[in-house]
C-alpha cells in the first residue's frame, strides 16, 4: 500500500470517466489542497484531504509506504494519445532543408519524409527497433507519461507493419509505460505504387487489415487523409474496411490544407480526428455535434513552422480537445508532453487548466481508456505523477523543463527523484 501524503494540490479531474470534458468543463480540475491518495495494489483506494484520509483509513495507513508530496502537485499520469515511436533512423538533414525553405510535402515528394524513415525501419531488425523504442519510452516515463498510443506506418508492407506492431506489443508487456497500438498502413503511399495508389489501398484493405485483425495486434486504424497522400474517398474505404474487422477509426485530418478530414471523421464514426490545423468551419461544427475528440499536435506546427490549430475556437465550439507530442523523427522529434502543454497555452490560446485536462482525462478518451486512467478516483488504475512545483500553473509557465519528481505506475514506484528505479 502507498500513501501519497499532503500534496499542495491534488489534481483529480474527477467526473469525466463516461464522457470527455468540453467547453468550461475543461477548466475544472477538481483540485484538493493538502490532498492525499491511498493506493492498494494497482488501484486507487481513496482520494481526499489528508485529514479525511487519515481519519478514515488510520488502521492501514500506519502500514503503508509513505511518499511525501508537500510543496508538490499530484496529477494523474500523463497520457499521450498520438505517437509514432517505433522507427529507426533520424531526419535532422530535413530539418536544415526546411530552414532553407523546403516544405514538408516537397521533401516527402523527393523521397524524404516518411519514405526515408520507412527505408530505415524496413532495414532494421525487431531487436533494434525494440531497443530504440524502449529508450524513447524511458524518456516519456521520466516526463510523467504513463500511457502512450503508438502507430505503425513506417512499414508500408504487411511484413514490416506487423514488425512495428509486434515491437509495440512486446514493449507493452515489458515496459512500465502502457502502450495502445494503432495500425497505420495508410501513412503514405508505398513508392512501389506511386503511379497507381488505388492498388496500394486495395493491398491495405485486402491483405494488411485482415492480418492485423487476425493477430489482435492493434485496436485502432488510422489514415493520413491529405492532398498528395490519401484522398477522402480512399481514406473512407480504408477506415470502413477496418471497422468490418473491429478496428476503431482514427484519422490524420486537415493538417496541410482543408481536405474534408474533420467531416470524414464524423461520417465514419472515428474516435478522434488529429492535427486539424486547417479544419473547416463545417468540420469543426460536425465534430462538436458528434463529440469526436480533436487531438491537437502543436509540436508539429512548431517544428514545421506552420500555423497552429485553432484550439480556442474548437473548445468554445464544444469539441473535446486532447493534446499529444506526435513524437516522430520528421515533423515532431520531441518526447516532452510538458512542452506540448506550454505550446497549448502560448500558441493556441488554451488555459493552463485546459492543457492539463487535454493530457489526462480527454487524452484517455481519445484512446478508449477513460474508465481506467486519466483521473484520480477510487477504483481507477494507480497511474500517478508528482511534479516538483508549488501549483499547477508552473506546468505551462516554466517552459522547456521537466518538473517530474515521482511517477507511480499501476501502484508501483517507477520514478523517484527524477530517476527510473525499476
Amino acid at each position: 500500500m502507498l500513501y501519497i501524503k499532503k500534496a499542495a494540490q491534488l489534481i483529480t479531474l474527477q467526473g469525466h470517466s463516461d464522457t470527455p470534458a468540453i467547453k468550461e468543463q475543461m477548466k475544472n480540475l477538481y483540485v484538493i489542497e493538502n490532498g492525499s491518495v491511498l493506493v492498494q495494489e494497482n488501484k486507487i483506494l481513496a482520494v481526499g484531504k489528508d485529514e479525511d484520509i487519515r481519519q478514515q483509513f488510520h488502521e492501514v495507513i500506519d502500514k503503508a509506504e509513505v511518499i511525501k508530496a508537500e510543496n508538490k502537485i499530484v496529477t494523474p499520469g500523463l497520457i499521450d494519445p498520438h505517437t509514432h515511436l517505433v522507427y529507426a533512423g533520424s531526419r535532422e538533414k530535413e530539418y536544415v532543408m526546411r530552414l532553407q525553405g523546403k516544405t514538408y510535402m516537397d521533401i516527402m515528394n523527393e523521397g524524404g519524409g516518411i519514405h526515408a524513415t520507412t527505408r530505415a525501419t524496413q532495414e532494421s531488425s525487431f531487436e533494434q527497433l525494440y531497443m530504440e523504442t524502449a529508450k524513447r519510452l524511458d524518456v516519456f516515463l521520466l516526463n510523467g507519461v504513463t500511457t502512450v498510443e503508438i502507430k505503425s506506418g513506417y512499414g508500408l508492407s504487411l511484413e514490416h507493419e506487423l514488425k512495428q506492431l509486434k515491437v509495440a506489443k512486446q514493449l507493452n508487456e515489458d515496459h512500465a509505460v502502457d502502450i495502445v497500438s494503432t495500425f497505420m498502413g495508410a501513412h503514405a503511399v508505398s513508392p512501389m505504387f506511386k503511379t497507381n495508389p488505388d492498388l496500394f489501398v486495395d493491398q491495405i484493405i485486402q491483405e494488411m487489415i485482415p492480418a492485423v485483425a487476425e493477430s489482435r495486434i492493434a485496436e485502432f486504424n488510422d489514415v493520413f487523409c491529405e492532398k498528395g497522400v490519401f484522398t477522402p474517398e480512399q481514406s473512407r474505404r480504408i477506415l470502413e474496411a477496418g471497422k468490418q474487422f473491429g478496428l476503431i477509426p482514427k484519422i490524420h485530418a486537415d493538417e496541410i490544407e482543408p481536405y474534408g478530414g474533420a467531416e470524414l471523421a464524423v461520417e465514419v464514426g472515428a474516435i478522434s480526428a488529429d492535427h486539424l490545423l486547417n479544419a473547416s468551419e463545417r468540420g469543426i461544427k460536425m465534430m462538436a455535434e458528434k463529440g469526436v475528440i480533436g487531438v491537437l499536435l502543436p509540436g508539429t506546427a512548431f517544428f514545421l513552422m506552420a500555423k497552429f490549430a485553432p484550439a480556442r475556437k474548437m473548445i468554445d465550439s464544444g469539441i473535446p480537445i486532447a493534446l499529444s507530442t506526435d513524437a516522430n523523427p520528421g515533423s515532431s522529434p520531441t518526447f516532452s508532453l510538458q512542452f506540448i502543454m506550454n505550446l497549448g497555452c502560448l500558441q493556441m490560446g488554451m488555459t493552463p487548466e485546459e492543457t492539463i485536462t487535454a493530457t489526462t482525462i480527454n487524452a484517455a478518451h481519445a484512446i478508449g481508456r477513460a474508465k481506467e486512467i486519466g483521473s484520480l478516483e477510487p477504483g481507477k488504475k494507480a497511474d500517478i505523477a508528482i511534479f516538483n512545483v508549488p501549483n499547477y500553473l508552473f506546468l505551462s509557465y516554466q517552459y522547456g523543463m521537466n518538473h517530474i519528481d515521482t511517477v507511480i505506475k499501476s501502484g508501483v514506484l517507477v520514478v523517484k527523484e527524477g530517476k527510473i528505479v525499476i
